[in-house]
């Protein structure tokens, strides 16, 4: 989970082969008029997400172990996925504003514009202390990112 352009692709994709389980990138689930407003630069509201976050947690539910890159900004929306995935453990992709929006110009062909930044942080709730969660810093080469959620949940298991 993160803003646009934290990395949940990259990052997901690369644990994904290191455990060797599946990734599904979540923006693949958004309807049409989503990502169609997206492009236009126009934040979604709540009740645009309910039916991505729908498809995000019967994806999950769906699948023995899977990893989704699903940006899952508010605490609502993370308990949405819960309610209909059940266990799910969230590793948060945290970064500065600065390293986000240079990844953001840099990247090609994604629809969400960086334009938008600023209202992801705004919808921004970072997971509380009652949350089964893994929070990692960003600004590093996606392999230490990898090695740094994977410590992190070894950590939660040892608890």
């Amino acid at each position: 989970m993160g803003v646009a352009g934290s990395g949940k692709t990259s990052v997901g994709q690369a644990l994904a082969a290191r455990i060797g389980i599946a990734y599904r990138d979540g923006d693949d689930l958004h309807p049409p008029g989503n990502i169609a407003r997206m492009a236009r630069g126009e934040p979604l509201t709540d009740e645009d997400r309910w039916p991505w976050l729908a498809r995000v947690g019967q994806a999950l539910a769906a699948e023995e172990a899977l990893i989704l890159g699903c940006s899952a900004l508010k605490r609502v929306y993370r308990d949405r996925i819960r309610d209909a995935a059940g266990e799910v453990i969230f590793v948060h992709l945290s970064g500065s504003r600065r390293v986000i929006a240079a990844r953001m110009r840099a990247r090609e062909g994604h629809f969400m514009p960086a334009s938008l930044l600023d209202s992801q942080f705004a919808a921004l709730e970072p997971p509380g202390p009652d949350e089964a969660a893994v929070t990692v810093d960003i600004d590093q080469p996606v392999e230490a990112v990898v090695s740094d959620i994977l410590r992190g949940l070894q950590a939660m298991r040892t608890r």
